[in-house]
């Protein structure tokens, strides 16, 4: 069947909530308390794949394809039950990543099992639970697509270098949308958002780890290896624009709501986001900034004491192969993190579909993609220092 772009009604990431309660418990992780950490002899439960045909996987709502005719089905996920014989409990239960960190860290800290044998969540958390070593190491002769075709600017972010213990599911760029109707101009640096006609009409990211890695690529600071200085630097520049009123207000995904409606002329914002605003309206527009942007992800584990974890493995290098990841990618629209998906949708006889592969925000051109980085995280030792900053600026 011919792959149909999709657009759920919702962003998968509206439905993030802002940093709350469970930011205490992400502290923690953060600081890598040396009694919740699990030796890499400790991880590993007995494997039932051979035997036990079935598997559990958490996930984000609104974050893979489904059937128009019955929502509950899956295209790409029953395929893989079809070929393989393995059930999979889907379950969307990820709603924030620090709510979920606190859902599950009881069980991980006493080494007991979580009941999922595949989860997903940001890299930044991603990187709390390789160094608490809350994930088992992925065994690459069962991923024989991923080691193919995962593309190079994901393969080696710092938390996990060669990626071991993550494999991306989706990714995406944070940057910077306006309306350049509204505006009359285009806006290509960071430095862009503080003119002055733009005053009270701009909106920043209120999450730390969402926020921080564009405002320094601002500044010219090299944001796989950047210094606590620069932290503070950005955090002093947007204290000086919150006191003489340029930034409206800092948000989670309700800034989709403020550019579409008016209020808000320029902001922070996420690529997967602006695909579907520009369906509605055409006049807003995404850019990667001159200094460059941040390329982040959404990663595939498997926890401590999984059940499953082979079947895992192969779910996971199912959506490896390009026609699935195209198949996912002309449902999800963010960055998809398989190359060689491009030419499976540029092939589709289905117009829609096949101008999906030229949209830079799904697979970013060789120009765009020279000024895409990942950020390196925020150091476990200074995480809650550098929150209870932001969060003072943000008014959390």
């Amino acid at each position: 069947m011919p792959l149909t772009p999709k657009s759920s009604p919702l962003s998968r990431r509206t439905v993030l909530r802002a940093l709350g309660a469970g930011a205490a418990l992400g502290g923690l992780a953060g600081c890598g308390v040396p009694a919740a950490y699990v030796p890499a002899g400790e991880r590993a439960a007995a494997d039932l794949s051979a035997t036990d045909k079935r598997l559990t996987w958490a996930n984000w709502p609104l974050y893979i394809d489904t059937d128009d005719g019955h929502p509950n089905r899956r295209p790409t996920l029953a395929a893989f039950e079809k070929r393989t014989g393995i059930s999979v409990d889907y379950v969307e239960e990820i709603n924030d990543n620090d709510e979920f960190f606190g859902k599950i860290s009881p069980s991980l800290m006493n080494r007991q099992p979580t009941d999922r044998d595949l989860v997903v969540i940001s890299d930044w958390m991603c990187g709390r639970f390789v160094r608490l070593g809350w994930v088992q190491e992925m065994d690459r002769s069962r991923q024989p697509n991923v080691t193919r075709y995962l593309d190079p600017l994901l393969r080696s972010p710092a938390f996990d270098p060669g990626r071991r213990f993550t494999v991306p599911w989706q990714s995406g760029i944070t940057g910077i949308a306006y309306n350049r109707r509204r505006i009359g101009r285009e806006i290509r640096r960071v430095s862009d958002l503080w003119a002055d006609d733009l005053k009270g009409r701009v909106t920043l990211l209120s999450g730390l780890d969402e926020a921080f890695a564009l405002l320094m690529l601002g500044n010219g600071v090299d944001i796989t290896d950047w210094a606590e200085d620069d932290f503070h630097t950005v955090c002093d520049q947007v204290e000086k624009q919150v006191g003489r009123g340029q930034i409206r207000r800092f948000t989670g995904n309700d800034y989709i709501k403020d550019l579409s409606g008016g209020d808000v002329l320029a902001c922070q914002a996420y690529s997967g986001d602006v695909i579907q605003l520009q369906a509605d309206d055409p006049d807003i527009e995404f850019v990667v900034p001159e200094e460059g942007a941040e390329l982040w992800a959404e990663s595939l584990m498997i926890p401590d004491l999984a059940r499953h974890k082979a079947s895992a493995e192969r779910l996971i290098d199912h959506y490896y192969q390009p026609e699935v990841a195209a198949e996912l990618a002309a449902w999800v629209n963010y960055v998809c993190p398989v190359p060689a998906a491009r030419d499976v949708l540029a092939s589709s006889d289905d117009a829609d579909t096949a101008a999906l592969a030229e949209d830079p925000l799904i697979f970013p051109d060789a120009a765009m993609r020279e000024r895409l980085a990942i950020a390196k995280d925020i150091p476990a030792g200074r995480r809650a220092e550098f929150a209870k900053r932001w969060n003072g600026i943000v008014g959390v």
